[in-house]
């Protein structure tokens, strides 16, 4: 099943770059990252609302506020940078070299997190940093 989130997530993201792309046209890429947030926070505690764990805000122990407090503001900066990446360039290019992350987080994962790798991750974690590196340095089309 959580092929289906990730694809559902992968296919969601593609069309928020296209939207997002048409929204920074005319405006400053901060601006648009912030009425952006201001909308997911809105529905994100609405969905924990609507499902029933409020309660568990109040659960949350201090280390995990620390982990979590530290991914926000990551969040926060990592779409800051990639709406103004998106104002200043192609949406397809821009979209595909954000697809390095991937290869972060499998080193991250590794390291941090003490997961295994195959090969195979390996290998398509490469050819996915190597599509995204030739799709972002292409030529324009003319």
């Amino acid at each position: 099943m959580w092929v289906v989130f990730s694809l559902v997530a992968a296919l969601l993201a593609a069309v928020v770059v296209t939207l997002s792309k048409v929204g920074v046209k005319n405006l400053e890429s901060s601006v648009v990252f912030a009425v952006q947030s201001v909308l997911i926070v809105t529905v994100a505690w609405g969905v924990v609302a609507w499902q029933g764990h409020l309660r568990q805000v109040g659960e949350i122990d201090r280390r995990t506020w620390v982990f979590l407090i530290a991914a926000g503001v990551l969040t926060c900066a990592s779409s800051l940078f990639s709406f103004q990446a998106l104002k200043l360039g192609q949406a397809s290019r821009t979209s595909s070299f954000d697809k390095i992350s991937l290869v972060f987080s499998i080193l991250l994962a590794v390291f941090f997190l003490k997961e295994k790798v195959t090969w195979q991750v390996i290998l398509g974690a490469v050819l996915m940093a190597g599509g995204a590196l030739l799709i972002a340095f292409t030529r324009e089309a003319k």
